[in-house]
């Protein structure tokens, strides 16, 4: 490899997308700037990235670039000051039959199976809805950063031995391991169990798993002004957004 080419795979080259319909506020569009996260470098560029803002897709690192619109925030999570709100302990106490196990990045059928039938109930209409075996496996397992998936199943007879859970498979969460916090890439869940609230459940585990690590934040994504379908993610407080002058405690919290 000549100096030139090593030169341009381990400094990252930043695009921009052409204009495309919003996902999340009707009647508006959005652009995003990328990058592609490959090579050594990958796992402290992601770091790096997520601190500005920055979400990973594969081996794409993006963030909204809209023309005129600043809906989309990026949040994190104060894990050492978290509120346990009645809600949450109550969330925690249903489902605390329930064990999380880190598996590695190996994508399985009974994962797409899950992964299928959350986005046919759950998200018919989004982007992701024509995603097939291969993609799902590619989305899984195209990373060059730290990352693993985590799964969710009932406390079975060999737990205590084995720490894992047995029987069907009821949430999946993909999340990325970085220097100050876990980032969570994507989750997916049972849409028959709605009285468990799973989505709120993965996102308290993961809250006490970044704790355990003893890292300071858990990284959600981002939170959308205007859009019902991001509004969950102000529950998760103590919360910082990234403002123009660094990431900011919210008002009030």
């Amino acid at each position: 490899m000549n100096a030139l080419t090593a030169h341009s795979r381990d400094t990252p080259q930043f695009y921009l997308t052409a204009p495309s319909p919003c996902p999340y506020l009707k009647g508006q569009f959005e652009r995003k700037v990328f990058t592609h996260l490959v090579g050594e470098q990958a796992a402290p560029l992601n770091d790096l990235l997520t601190h500005g803002g920055f979400r990973r897709s594969q081996t794409i690192a993006y963030r909204p670039a809209c023309e005129g619109c600043r809906a989309c925030v990026s949040v994190r999570v104060r894990v050492d000051d978290f509120l346990w709100t009645k809600a949450f302990r109550r969330n925690r106490a249903v489902n605390c039959d329930l064990v999380s196990a880190e598996v590695g990045v190996t994508p399985t059928s009974e994962q797409y199976s899950l992964f299928r039938a959350y986005l046919d109930r759950r998200h018919a209409d989004g982007g992701m809805v024509d995603m097939t075996v291969m993609d799902y496996a590619t989305m899984v397992e195209d990373s060059h950063v730290r990352t693993g998936l985590v799964e969710y199943r009932r406390r079975g007879p060999d737990t205590a031995i084995n720490g894992r859970g047995a029987g069907p498979l009821l949430a999946v969460a993909l999340v990325d391991r970085l220097s100050d916090g876990l980032s969570l890439v994507y989750s997916f869940y049972d849409p028959d169990a709605q009285d468990r609230g799973l989505g709120t459940h993965v996102i308290l585990d993961h809250v006490a798993r970044a704790k355990t690590l003893g890292l300071p934040y858990l990284y959600l994504g981002y939170w959308v002004d205007g859009s019902p379908k991001m509004d969950y993610k102000r529950r998760f407080r103590p919360q910082e957004f990234l403002a123009p002058a660094g990431w900011t405690l919210r008002e009030g919290e």
